[in-house]
Protein backbone atom coordinates (compact mmCIF):
# COMPACT_ATOMS: atom_id res chain seq x y z
CA UNK A 1 0.00 0.00 0.00
CA UNK A 2 1.50 3.40 -0.60
CA UNK A 3 2.42 5.59 2.18
CA UNK A 4 0.67 8.55 3.95
CA UNK A 5 2.01 11.58 3.65
CA UNK A 6 0.69 14.81 5.36
CA UNK A 7 -0.47 16.27 2.40
CA UNK A 8 -3.53 13.00 2.56
CA UNK A 9 -4.14 14.40 6.21
CA UNK A 10 -3.99 18.16 5.94
CA UNK A 11 -7.18 18.35 4.28
CA UNK A 12 -8.43 16.63 7.38
CA UNK A 13 -6.54 18.88 10.03
CA UNK A 14 -5.79 22.36 9.08
CA UNK A 15 -2.74 22.52 10.66
CA UNK A 16 0.24 20.64 10.08
CA UNK A 17 1.30 20.73 13.85
CA UNK A 18 -1.89 19.88 15.17
CA UNK A 19 -1.78 16.83 13.09
CA UNK A 20 1.51 16.31 14.47
CA UNK A 21 -0.27 16.28 17.81
CA UNK A 22 -3.02 14.04 16.92
CA UNK A 23 -1.04 11.42 15.20
CA UNK A 24 1.37 10.96 17.89
CA UNK A 25 -1.19 11.08 20.35
CA UNK A 26 -2.87 8.19 18.33
CA UNK A 27 0.11 6.33 18.24
CA UNK A 28 1.03 6.71 21.82
CA UNK A 29 -2.80 4.82 22.16
CA UNK A 30 -2.16 2.01 19.76
CA UNK A 31 1.35 0.89 21.73
CA UNK A 32 -0.25 1.07 24.71
CA UNK A 33 -3.16 -1.82 23.36
CA UNK A 34 -5.61 0.17 21.76
CA UNK A 35 -7.67 -1.38 18.38
CA UNK A 36 -6.82 0.18 15.06
CA UNK A 37 -9.45 1.00 12.36
CA UNK A 38 -6.99 0.15 8.87
CA UNK A 39 -4.82 -2.63 8.19
CA UNK A 40 -1.21 -2.54 9.40
CA UNK A 41 0.24 -3.78 6.56
CA UNK A 42 3.58 -4.00 8.75
CA UNK A 43 3.32 0.01 9.23
CA UNK A 44 4.83 1.62 12.37
CA UNK A 45 2.18 3.30 15.06
CA UNK A 46 2.71 6.82 13.63
CA UNK A 47 1.52 5.65 10.04
CA UNK A 48 -1.07 3.57 10.75
CA UNK A 49 -1.93 6.53 12.89
CA UNK A 50 -2.08 9.04 9.80
CA UNK A 51 -3.38 6.55 7.58
CA UNK A 52 -6.27 6.36 10.25
CA UNK A 53 -6.83 10.18 9.75
CA UNK A 54 -6.17 10.49 6.08
CA UNK A 55 -9.16 7.41 5.56
CA UNK A 56 -11.41 9.41 8.49
CA UNK A 57 -11.57 5.96 10.52
CA UNK A 58 -11.06 8.37 13.14
CA UNK A 59 -12.67 12.19 13.62
CA UNK A 60 -9.87 14.72 14.41
CA UNK A 61 -12.25 16.44 16.72
CA UNK A 62 -12.74 13.12 18.96
CA UNK A 63 -8.67 12.88 18.91
CA UNK A 64 -7.83 16.55 19.74
CA UNK A 65 -10.39 15.65 23.09
CA UNK A 66 -8.64 12.53 24.10
CA UNK A 67 -5.33 14.63 23.70
CA UNK A 68 -6.47 17.43 25.81
CA UNK A 69 -8.07 15.13 28.52
CA UNK A 70 -5.01 13.31 28.41
CA UNK A 71 -2.61 16.12 29.32
CA UNK A 72 -4.88 17.22 32.19
CA UNK A 73 -3.46 16.98 35.22
CA UNK A 74 -5.75 18.69 37.78
CA UNK A 75 -8.44 17.27 38.79
CA UNK A 76 -11.53 19.19 40.31
CA UNK A 77 -13.27 16.77 43.53
CA UNK A 78 -16.00 18.56 44.61
CA UNK A 79 -15.49 17.91 48.67
CA UNK A 80 -18.55 18.50 51.07
CA UNK A 81 -18.14 21.91 53.40
CA UNK A 82 -17.76 20.92 56.78
CA UNK A 83 -20.89 22.10 58.74
CA UNK A 84 -20.46 24.75 61.80
CA UNK A 85 -21.91 22.12 63.66
CA UNK A 86 -19.08 20.22 63.26
CA UNK A 87 -16.57 22.82 63.78
CA UNK A 88 -13.79 21.38 65.74
CA UNK A 89 -13.34 22.27 69.31
CA UNK A 90 -10.35 24.51 70.14
CA UNK A 91 -7.79 24.12 73.35
CA UNK A 92 -6.44 26.03 76.25
CA UNK A 93 -3.55 26.32 74.22
CA UNK A 94 -4.45 27.29 71.23
CA UNK A 95 -6.51 29.78 73.01
CA UNK A 96 -3.20 31.38 74.54
CA UNK A 97 -1.82 31.42 71.32
CA UNK A 98 -4.71 33.09 69.43
CA UNK A 99 -4.08 35.54 72.30
CA UNK A 100 -0.16 35.71 71.64
CA UNK A 101 -0.76 36.05 68.17
CA UNK A 102 -3.38 39.35 68.93
CA UNK A 103 -0.40 41.38 71.13
CA UNK A 104 2.33 40.64 68.24
CA UNK A 105 0.41 43.44 66.41
CA UNK A 106 0.63 46.03 68.65
CA UNK A 107 4.47 45.75 69.45
CA UNK A 108 4.63 45.46 65.21
CA UNK A 109 3.30 48.64 65.04
CA UNK A 110 6.01 50.22 68.04
CA UNK A 111 8.46 48.95 66.09
CA UNK A 112 7.93 50.77 62.53
CA UNK A 113 8.44 54.63 64.10
CA UNK A 114 11.95 53.99 63.92
CA UNK A 115 13.63 54.25 60.83
CA UNK A 116 14.95 51.42 59.12
CA UNK A 117 18.79 51.90 57.77
CA UNK A 118 20.36 50.44 54.86
CA UNK A 119 23.93 49.65 54.07
CA UNK A 120 25.40 51.38 51.51
CA UNK A 121 28.09 49.92 49.33
CA UNK A 122 29.86 51.65 46.17
CA UNK A 123 30.51 50.23 42.54
CA UNK A 124 34.35 49.53 44.07
CA UNK A 125 33.66 47.74 47.17
CA UNK A 126 30.90 45.45 45.20
CA UNK A 127 33.36 44.44 42.68
CA UNK A 128 35.97 44.02 45.57
CA UNK A 129 33.53 41.72 47.17
CA UNK A 130 33.15 39.96 43.84
CA UNK A 131 36.19 39.28 43.09
CA UNK A 132 36.73 38.06 46.86
CA UNK A 133 34.37 35.07 46.31
CA UNK A 134 36.69 31.88 45.15
CA UNK A 135 34.76 28.88 43.78
CA UNK A 136 35.59 26.16 45.75
CA UNK A 137 38.28 23.72 44.10
CA UNK A 138 37.30 21.18 42.32
CA UNK A 139 39.28 17.63 45.09
CA UNK A 140 39.28 14.50 43.18
CA UNK A 141 39.26 12.36 46.87
CA UNK A 142 35.54 12.09 46.13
Amino acid sequence: MARVTVEDCVDKVDNRFELVLLASHRARMISQGQPITVDRDNDKNPVVALREVADEKLSPEDLREQLIHSLQKNVEVDEPEARPEEAPAVTASEESAAETRADAPAAADESEDEPVAFDRMSEEELLAGIEGLVPPEKNDDF
